[in-house]
C-alpha cells in the first residue's frame, strides 16, 4: 500500500480506494461572470524559473504582507514547475522581503546537514541529498532543489554576516547527528547525565541510512514502538529539568533536538491497525511539523518560506477522516496573521509518482481538468500563469472560491484524487500554472 504524501510514512497504513482520474462530466458549467471576476483579480506571473526580473512577484509581496512564515504548496510531489517556482520565490523574498530560511517537508536532521553546507560549505550536497532523500523523501532528490541549495551556499559566501538557512520540519526519520548533539551537550554541561541518556537511547541511534531505518522501524512490534517512545519521552523530560547554564541558546538547541527524537519515536507509537489511531498519528505529525517551524522562526528570528504539499500548507485537510488537522491550521493557531498559505494548482501536464501498489516511478501525464473542477475554471483566466489573492476577489467569484469542488492533489503514488477543495477556505493566496512537466530526479 502506497502513501499519498511525502514524509507521511504513517500513511503507508491507510487503505485508500483508487480514485478515478476524471471529473464528472455532469457538473454544471461555471458562469462566465466568475471568470470575469477572476480576470480582474489575477496578477500575471512571468515565469517559474529563477533568475532575471522578479518585478511580477511584487504582487505576491503585497499579498503576504508582514507574514513571518509563508507556506508555499504544490499540487504534485513530482513536477519541475512547482520546485522551480519555489526557488524563484525564495530568492525574491530574500532580496525584497528579508526572508532568510527555506523550510522543506523533510526530516529535521536532514535539514541540519544541508544547513551545515549552506552556512559553512560542509559536505557535498549531492551526497547529502542522495543519503537523506530516500524512500518517502526521494522526490526531493531532484535537480531543482540541488540548484536552490547551491544558490543558498553562493549567497552566503557573498553575505556571510546575513546568511540564509535551510531546515527540515518533518519527523519520520532522525539521524545520528541529533543523538550526538544531545549527548555532547550533556557531556559538556551535566556529565552525570551521559549514562542515563545512553541507556534511554539504547538501540535508537540509526546505524543504517534513512530508507532502511524507516523500513525496520515500521516492522517493529507495536509494544516495542511504544517502549521506544516512552524512553525518548523520559530523555526529553530529563533534559528539560536541567539548568540551562551560561549558554541558553545551546541548551535550547539540545532540548529541541531531544524533542525531535521523541517526536519521531512517538509518531510510530500509534496503533496503526486502527483507523482512529491512523488519524491521530496523521494529526500528530502535522502538529509536530508546525511546532518545528514555529520553534525555528522564534529562536532564529528569521522569516521562513515553508515548502510542502498543498494539503499541509493549507487550512482544511483534503480527507478529514484520514488527516483531521493539517500543518497550516496549526501554524495559523500559533502565528495568527503571521502565517500565510499559498496554494498551487495546474491546468495540465506531467509529474513523477509510483503506482498505488508498487515502487516503480513513472512519468504520468494529465490532460485538461474536467467540467466542474476548480482547475477547469481557473484555466479560463486570461493569463497563462498568475497569482490570485483569494481574500480580496470580487463577487461572484468570492462565493465560487468558497465552495468545495474537485481539485487535483497528487502525492507520491497515483491515482490520487481529485479531492473536494474550497480554495478560499484552504489558502489565502493561489498561484495557478497552465502547464507543468515532470521534475528530473537525480541518481539515487
Amino acid at each position: 500500500m502506497r502513501r499519498h504524501r511525502t514524509g507521511l510514512v504513517l500513511t503507508l497504513f491507510i487503505i485508500l480506494a483508487a480514485l478515478t482520474t476524471g471529473i464528472p462530466a455532469t457538473a454544471a458549467p461555471t458562469p462566465t461572470t466568475v471568470v470575469s471576476a477572476l480576470d480582474r483579480a489575477a496578477r500575471p506571473l512571468r515565469t517559474v524559473e529563477p533568475g532575471g526580473d522578479s518585478r511580477d512577484l511584487r504582487a505576491l509581496d503585497r499579498m503576504i504582507g508582514p507574514a513571518r512564515v509563508v507556506g508555499l504548496g504544490e499540487a504534485t510531489h513530482g513536477s519541475h514547475d512547482f520546485f522551480a517556482l519555489k526557488d524563484r520565490v525564495f530568492r525574491h523574498l530574500v532580496r525584497e522581503k528579508g526572508f532568510r530560511t527555506f523550510a522543506l517537508e523533510s526530516p529535521w536532521s536532514t535539514g541540519l546537514r544541508l544547513n551545515d553546507y549552506v552556512l559553512y560549505g560542509k559536505g557535498d550536497p549531492r551526497r547529502i541529498m542522495r543519503e537523506e532523500f530516500q524512500r518517502d523523501y526521494l522526490w526531493w532528490n531532484n535537480t531543482d532543489y540541488l540548484r536552490l541549495v547551491e544558490w543558498m551556499r553562493a549567497y552566503n559566501v557573498r553575505h556571510p554576516h546575513d546568511p540564509v538557512r535551510f531546515i527540515g520540519d518533518d519527523i519520520a526519520w532522525t539521524g545520528p547527528e541529533l543523538y550526538d548533539a544531545v549527548e555532547d551537550w550533556a557531556a559538556r554541561t551535566h556529565p552525570e547525565l551521559g549514562a542515563r541518556l545512553g541507556e534511554l537511547y539504547r538501540g535508537l541511534r540509526p546505524t543504517v541510512q534513512t530508507g532502511e531505518y524507516i523500513e525496520r522501524y515500521l516492522n517493529l512490534p507495536y509494544a516495542e514502538r511504544k517502549d521506544r517512545a516512552d524512553r525518548t519521552g523520559q530523555a526529553l523530560r530529563l533534559l528539560e529539568r536541567q539548568r540551562p547554564g551560561a549558554d541558553r541558546a545551546a541548551y535550547d538547541r539540545a532540548v529541541q533536538h531531544a524533542r525531535v527524537i521523541d517526536r519521531t519515536a512517538r509518531q510510530y507509537a500509534f496503533d496503526l491497525t486502527d483507523p482512529a489511531g491512523i488519524a491521530a498519528a496523521m494529526r500528530y505529525r502535522d502538529g509536530a511539523m508546525a511546532a518545528n517551524v514555529v520553534w525555528w522562526q522564534q529562536h532564529t528570528g528569521t522569516k521562513v518560506l515553508l515548502s510542502a504539499h498543498n494539503n499541509h500548507v493549507g487550512y482544511v485537510p483534503e480527507e478529514p477522516e484520514e488527516n483531521p488537522k493539517v500543518q497550516g491550521a496549526f501554524l495559523r493557531e500559533s502565528l495568527g496573521a503571521g502565517y500565510v498559505s499559498v496554494g498551487l494548482t495546474f491546468g495540465h501536464g506531467s509529474f513523477n509518482a509510483t503506482g498505488q501498489d508498487d515502487d516503480v516511478i513513472r512519468r504520468w501525464t494529465l490532460g485538461p481538468a474536467g467540467p466542474g473542477s476548480n482547475e477547469r475554471t481557473l484555466d479560463r483566466v486570461r493569463y497563462r500563469d498568475y497569482l490570485l489573492d483569494l481574500r480580496s476577489v470580487g463577487a461572484p467569484a468570492r462565493d465560487w472560491l468558497r465552495q468545495a469542488r474537485p481539485t487535483r492533489g497528487i502525492g507520491t503514488a497515483y491515482p490520487d484524487g481529485p479531492h473536494d477543495i474550497a480554495l478560499a477556505r484552504s489558502h489565502d493566496v493561489l498561484i495557478h500554472l497552465h502547464r507543468v512537466e515532470a521534475a528530473r530526479l537525480r541518481d539515487r
